[in-house]
């Protein structure tokens, strides 16, 4: 099965790293020739369409990753026809406003993040189709959701990837402030974070459990806890996330 891909930027040049790092055959990948088309296509081996026209002509999935003003329009007046599937990284632009657009191929939304490269995207899925899942696999793990509410909901995640990057900095500076070498304080503080997801994630004891396995009364994590509590950083985190929802849902 043959994946094209629209809108070749930053996003989609880590999918396609992590595509090619796991296991997919560059030539069975095709590239629009705007953006960063040419360039990874040279660097890779991946395919060059001539156009737009003649990549949607020649690929069975296509992966639309513009800017979501712009998918509509990128995707109107292609030659879609029956058993295509569109995979939109589009975020906050509904199936509805590709659909008709791109009928009769099927709309997919998945939400990727730039991990892809290193094939450790949590990549959600709505619909999940069959077609499109050997591409979520090689890029790390796919989500599929029940509706595109959920969709939304959980776009948010794309977010928190990059707060979670700006605690890291912020445990790396003060470890650094405080006398570690900047290597190793970088490398401690983003393991630390890839260590506290994979217990989350891979345990089945309740989340709550967990946390306060480690809260000895007392103890330095308890305390820390407390700190942050005080501060309204739960509460800040939690409005952040509420902000980044309603701009996806054209609220804000």
């Amino acid at each position: 099965m043959k994946l094209g891909v629209i809108g070749v930027g930053h996003l989609a040049g880590a999918v396609l790293k992590g595509l090619v790092n796991g296991g997919v055959a560059a030539g069975d990948v095709c590239l629009s020739p705007r953006g960063r088309g040419p360039e990874m296509a040279e660097r890779y081996g991946f395919g060059l369409a001539e156009d737009n026209g003649a990549l949607v002509e020649a690929c069975e999935v296509v992966l639309l990753a513009v800017r979501p003003g712009d998918a509509a329009e990128v995707v109107t007046g292609l030659p879609w026809r029956e058993g295509q599937v569109v995979m939109s990284a589009c975020a906050g632009v509904t199936i509805d406003r590709l659909a008709g657009a791109a009928a009769p191929a099927e709309v997919v939304r998945i939400m990727p993040i730039t991990a892809s490269e290193l094939g450790a995207s949590p990549t959600i899925v709505y619909p999940m189709r069959p077609e499109v899942a050997p591409f979520l696999e090689a890029i790390g793990t796919a989500i599929p959701l029940d509706s595109e509410d959920q969709f939304e909901t959980a776009t948010v995640s794309a977010a928190v990837y990059g707060w979670a990057q700006a605690m890291i900095r912020t445990g790396t500076e003060w470890g650094v402030a405080n006398g570690l070498d900047p290597a190793a304080a970088r490398q401690l503080m983003a393991r630390t974070f890839v260590a506290s997801g994979r217990i989350q994630g891979e345990q089945d004891a309740p989340m709550d459990d967990i946390l306060a396995s480690l809260c000895t009364p007392g103890g330095i994590t308890e305390a820390g806890l407390r700190h942050i509590e005080a501060e309204g950083v739960p509460e800040a985190w939690a409005g952040a996330c509420d902000l980044v929802l309603r701009k996806l849902r054209g609220q804000a």
